[in-house]
């Protein structure tokens, strides 16, 4: 994760507090809907649609949260319907089942700290840079021209 792209004094509270909020939405609703892992994305996107009109940092951040999202709902999904299976068809638990499991658990655990650093961080109008979403989200939200 890196930092500081932008300046501080080109951010206004209102815009530090709402990309703050896309990372807080993100994390509320993980902590809520846990079981349903498309719900978290679904809001992260909603958030999204309506800042997608606001300024690049508001953008940025919108968008970087959404995109975090897709590894996260993809690993829970897949662990949730594998679970079901298990329980409903009489399945055979494997080492492989347990390796999703663990796995799904550690991102988990990672994105929760991740996204409460990057609210806090946000906040105080420094710009976080996600190790591998950082430069997709760069690719795909450009800054205003100045």
């Amino acid at each position: 994760m890196t930092t500081e792209r932008l300046s501080p004094q080109m951010i206004s509270d209102g815009d530090a507090e709402k990309a703050s909020y896309a990372y807080l939405i993100s994390t509320v609703i993980l902590m809520v809907g846990l079981p349903f892992p498309l719900l978290n994305m679904i809001a992260t996107f909603f958030f999204y649609l309506a800042n997608r009109k606001r300024n690049y940092f508001v953008r940025f951040h919108s968008l970087q949260s959404l995109l975090s999202q897709v590894l996260i709902v993809a690993l829970n999904s897949t662990c949730i319907f594998w679970t079901v299976s298990i329980l409903l068809q009489n399945m055979q638990v494997s080492n492989y089942y347990f390796g999703l499991l663990f796995t799904a658990i550690f991102f988990n655990i990672v994105e929760f700290i991740v996204s409460l650093y990057a609210t806090i961080q946000t906040r105080k109008k420094k710009d976080i840079r996600y190790f591998v979403f950082g430069p997709l989200t760069e690719l795909l939200c450009k800054p205003e021209a100045q």
